[in-house]
C-alpha cells in the first residue's frame, strides 16, 4: 500500500504561536518552564494534524521542530560549541547567543555566522569547526521529541541532518585552513550513538537529509557517502531514508545508487525528468522510494492528475508497498493554513493550498493509488475545476502588460556613461566627504509603528490620522540621523510592514494572504506576497514618503526600494511562465518608480537585491542563463535615469565570488553588503577581481541586539582597507534596522558615525 509521508512540517503555527513565545522568552516576560511546555504544545498540536489528515504513523516528522534552526540544533547534538560559547549556561543561553549574539553584565558575545539555506529565504547558522573538533552526543532533542509524540500516541520518523551535509555546509573557525569533511571519522561514531538510542526508543525509520547531493560534489563525495552509510546502515534496527530536494541528483544518482539505505525521497518537482532513472535504482537496490510530487516550496494547489499519474508509474515496477507520496521538501517553506484566508478574492484562493492542505493533497493521491480514482472522485473533481478555472482566468493576463514587455530595446539595459563620469557628476551634486556614512534603509519598526498600522487597517484611525502619525516618525527619524552624522539619509520606512509585501500591496498581479507567515530566520517571519498574474504599476508607489523626507532636510535622501530579483525570489511565484518573464515585468514596474523618484528631486534611489545569490541555481552548468537574465532585470529596472542620480544597491548573505561579475555587471554606484557575520571573507572578491564601484562592506550586525565599541568597528574598518580603495568605501550597517530598538540603533549608529569621522581625519 502507498503511503502519505512528510519531510518536515512549519514550526511557527498557524497564528505564529512560536515567534511570540520565544520572543516572550527572549524579553523575560516568560520563563524557561513556560517556554519549554508551549513549545510541547506546538509540537503536540503540529504531530496530531499530521496524524489526522492521514500522513502514515511512522512517516510523521519528528525533530524537525526548532526555537531558532535546525542546523543549529545539531551544533548542540553533536557538541559543536565554539569556544566563546562555552562559558555560557547549556543550554538555552548558549543555544540563543550562538543564534542572536548575547550582550548582558561581563557577556559580550557575537551570533554565528548566517547563510541562506540553498536556494530558499530561510536561513541557517553555519557549523564552525576547528581541526581538532571532538563529537559527542550532548543534547538528547531528536530522541526526546521521538519519546514525547510516542507519548502522545504518535509513531514519528525522526529527520537528521546527514553526516555529510551536515559537514560540508559548514567552515573551519577562523585562523584555520582545513576542510570540515575531514572529520567525518569522528563524526559518525555520535550518529550510530544517536540512531542506536533512537532504535532503543522505538524508532523504525530515520530520516537523513542529504541535501548537499544536489551539488556538484567532488569525486572523492562517493568514498565518503559509501563510508558514512555503510556504518550508519549497520546500526541493529534502523532503516535510514536518504531526503534529497531543492533540485536534481543528476551525476550524485551514482552515490545514492550505491549507498546500503532502505528508502530515498526525491524532488520530482525540481526534477521531475530523473523519475525513470532513479525507480530503476530503487528496483536494482531493493529500496522504498519517497516521491516529493507536491511542491514544498509555493503554495499552488497540486495537478492531482499528473501525481498520481507518476506514482502509478513507481507503483506499478515497485509495487505499492515500497513508494510514498511525500512533498518535494519540507513544508518549512510555506504557510501553515488557509483556514484564516477569509478576505482573499474567492477565485485565487481557490488556486492555492498552504501546508495543511497539501497534507491532504499527499492523501488524496495515496488513495487514488490505492483504491482507484473514484475512491476520491470529489476530491478530483474539485481540483481539476480549479486547475482549469487557473489557466484560464482572465486575471492573470494583462494586453498592456505585453506590449510594453515586447517594446523593451537594448538601450533600456545601459546607463548614459560609465561609472567614472557617473562619479564626477554626483560627487558634484552630492558633495558628500570621503567615508560617507549611510544605512541600508529601514529603521526600527517600534510597537507603536505596528499598533498604528493596525488602527489603519481596523478603521480605528483615517487616512489623514495614520499619515499624521508616520509623518512625525520620520520627522523623529531624520533629526536622528542629522544629529548622529550620517552623510546619506533614509526616510526610515515606517509606512512599511515588508520590504517586499508593500510593493506588492502597490502592483497589479499580487494578492496577499492575512496569515501565510513562513520563517526566515529564528522568530523572524515573512508573509510572502503571491504573485499570480502580470505585473504593472498603476501609479507611484514611494514618491510621497521620499518627497517629504528630503523637504524636512537639507542633506541628500535616499529614495528606497526592493529589486525586482528579490521581489521575485521573496513571493511565491506564478508557475504558468518562466520567471524571467516575471522577473522583466517586475523590472519594468519599478523603472516607473525609479524614474518618478528622480523627476520629484530624490538625488539616490537603491534598489535592493539582497537576494540575487539567492537564486543562484544549485548546479553551475544552470548558473550562465540565470545570471544573465537577473542582471538584466535589475539593469532595466535602473538604467533609465541622468548621470547625476545615484543607484545603490544592496546585497546579503553572498558568496560573492560565485556571482561577482553579475555584481559587476549590475553597475551600481554604490552597493551595500552582508559582511560582519563573515570574518571579512567576502571582500576578498572585491579585492581578486577589483571592484571598480563604490562599496559598502557592513561595519557590524544588525541581527543581532549588541552594540560593538568604536574600536571593534574601527578594526573592521581598518582591515577593509586591505582590500579595498579608500576612495570607494561607504559606511554602514550590513542591513536594515526594522528589527532592533531604538536604544542599540542610536548607539550603535553614533559609534559607527565617530569612527567615519576618525578615517576622514587620518586621511
Amino acid at each position: 500500500m502507498v503511503f502519505a509521508t512528510n519531510l518536515g512540517f512549519p514550526r511557527m503555527g498557524g497564528n505564529r504561536e512560536l515567534k511570540k513565545l520565544v520572543e516572550n522568552y527572549w524579553s523575560g516576560k516568560v520563563d524557561e518552564k513556560a517556554l519549554l511546555s508551549g513549545a510541547k504544545t506546538i509540537r503536540t498540536e503540529h504531530w496530531n494534524i499530521q496524524k489526522n489528515a492521514g500522513v502514515q504513523d511512522g512517516h510523521i516528522p519528528a525533530n524537525d521542530f526548532s526555537f531558532y534552526d535546525q542546523v543549529l540544533d545539531h551544533l548542540h547534538i553533536f557538541n559543536v560549541i565554539p569556544q566563546k560559547y562555552q562559558g555560557l549556561q547549556f543550554p538555552l543561553e548558549a543555544y540563543f547567543a550562538m543564534g542572536r549574539g548575547l550582550q548582558k553584565e561581563g557577556i559580550d558575545v557575537p551570533a554565528m555566522e548566517m547563510k541562506k539555506w540553498f536556494d530558499t529565504n530561510y536561513h541557517f547558522i553555519v557549523p564552525e569547526f576547528t581541526s581538532n573538533q571532538e563529537f559527542s552526543l550532548r543534547s538528547r532533542k531528536p530522541i526526546d521529541e521521538f519519546l514525547e509524540a510516542k507519548a502522545a500516541g504518535i509513531k514519528t520518523r525522526p529527520v537528521l541532518i546527514g553526516p555529510v551535509s551536515f559537514l560540508r555546509l559548514g567552515k573551519a573557525a577562523k585562523g584555520q585552513n582545513f576542510e570540515p569533511i575531514s572529520l567525518l571519522d569522528k563524526l559518525l561514531p555520535v550518529y550510530e550513538e544517536l540512531l542506536r538510542e533512537l532504535v532503543s526508543a522505538g524508532a523504525e525509520w530515520v530520516q537523513l537529509d542529504e541535501p548537499v547531493l544536489t551539488f556538484d560534489l567532488p569525486a572523492e563525495a562517493k568514498e565518503q557517502y559509501r563510508k558514512a552509510y555503510a556504518k550508519l546502515s549497520a546500526v541493529s534496527g534502523v532503516k535510514i531514508l536518504v531526503a534529497n530536494y531543492f533540485g536534481r541528483l543528476g551525476n550524485n544518482l551514482d552515490i545514492v545508487a550505491n549507498l546500503p539505505v532502505s528508502g530515498l525521497h526525491i524532488d520530482l518537482v525540481r526534477a521531475p525528468e530523473e523519475l525513470d532513472a532513479v525507480v530503476k535504482v530503487a528496483k536494482d537496490k531493493k529500496l522504498v522510494l519517497s516521491l516529493g510530487v507536491i511542491n514544498g516550496r509555493n503554495i499552488w494547489k497540486a495537478d492531482l492528475d499528473a501525481a498520481i499519474k507518476i506514482v502509478k508509474k513507481a507503483s506499478d515496477v515497485l509495487g505499492s508497498d515500497n513508494v510514498l507520496v511525500a512533498p518535494s521538501c519540507s513544508m518549512l517553506h510555506t504557510p501553515h493554513s488557509l483556514e484564516a484566508e477569509v478576505k482573499m478574492d474567492k477565485q485565487i484562493l481557490d488556486w492555492l493550498s498552504f501546508s495543511v492542505q497539501k497534507l491532504d493533497e499527499l492523501v488524496v493521491i495515496a488513495k487514488a493509488v490505492n483504491q482507484g480514482e473514484d475512491a476520491v472522485k470529489e476530491a478530483l473533481t474539485a481540483n481539476r475545476a480549479s486547475m482549469n478555472a487557473r489557466r484560464t482566468s482572465p486575471l492573470i493576463h494583462n494586453k498592456d502588460v505585453q506590449a510594453e514587455m515586447k517594446a523593451v530595446t537594448e538601450n533600456m539595459f545601459k546607463r548614459k556613461s560609465a561609472f567614472a563620469v557617473r562619479a564626477a557628476a554626483q560627487k558634484t551634486k552630492l558633495n558628500l566627504p570621503s567615508f560617507p556614512t549611510t544605512t541600508v534603509g529601514s529603521f526600527p519598526q517600534t510597537k507603536e509603528v505596528r499598533v498604528a498600522r493596525q488602527k489603519l487597517k481596523k478603521g480605528e484611525w483615517t487616512q489623514a490620522e495614520y499619515e499624521s502619525f508616520i509623518k512625525a516618525e520620520t520627522d523623529k527619524c531624520i533629526r536622528f540621523q542629522e544629529k548622529v552624522g550620517l552623510d546619506m539619509l533614509v526616510h526610515g520606512e515606517f509606512e512599511r510592514n515588508d520590504m517586499v509585501e508593500y510593493f506588492g500591496e502597490n502592483l497589479k498581479g499580487y494578492v496577499f494572504s492575512q496569515n501565510g507567515w513562513v520563517q526566515s530566520y529564528g522568530s523572524r517571519c515573512v508573509k510572502p506576497p503571491i504573485i499570480y498574474g502580470d505585473v504593472s504599476r498603476p501609479e507611484p508607489m514611494t514618491v510621497f514618503w521620499s518627497t517629504y523626507a528630503q523637504k524636512q532636510t537639507t542633506k541628500p535622501m535616499k529614495g528606497m526600494l526592493t529589486g525586482p530579483v528579490t521581489m521575485l525570489q521573496w513571493s511565491f511565484v506564478r508557475d504558468d511562465q518562466p520567471r524571467s518573464d516575471t522577473a522583466f515585468q517586475l523590472a519594468l514596474a519599478i523603472r516607473k518608480e525609479v524614474q518618478d523618484l528622480e523627476a520629484a528631486g530624490i538625488p539616490a534611489i537603491q534598489i535592493d537585491e539582497p537576494a540575487i545569490r539567492e537564486g543562484l541555481p544549485l548546479r553551475h552548468s544552470d548558473w550562465e542563463a540565470y545570471l544573465k537574465w537577473a542582471a538584466r532585470a535589475f539593469l532595466l529596472s535602473s538604467t533609465g535615469v541622468e548621470d547625476t542620480t545615484q543607484i545603490h544597491t544592496h546585497m546579503c548573505y553572498s558568496d560573492f565570488n560565485d556571482i561577482f561579475s553579475t555584481i559587476q555587471a549590475l553597475d551600481a554606484d554604490a552597493i551595500t553588503i552582508e559582511n560582519s557575520k563573515s570574518d571579512l571573507k567576502l571582500l576578498h572578491a572585491f579585492e581578486q577581481y577589483g571592484y571598480t564601484n563604490g562599496i559598502g562592506p557592513g561595519l557590524y550586525d544588525i541581527h543581532s541586539p549588541r552594540v560593538p565599541s568604536q574600536d571593534e568597528m574601527r578594526e573592521r574598518l581598518q582591515e577593509m582597507l586591505k582590500y579595498l580603495k579608500k576612495d570607494l568605501v561607504w559606511v554602514n550597517p550590513d542591513c536594515g534596522l526594522k528589527t532592533r530598538g531604538w536604544p542599540e540603533t542610536e548607539k550603535a549608529l553614533d559609534n559607527m558615525c565617530r569612527v567615519a569621522e576618525s578615517f576622514r581625519a587620518a586621511k
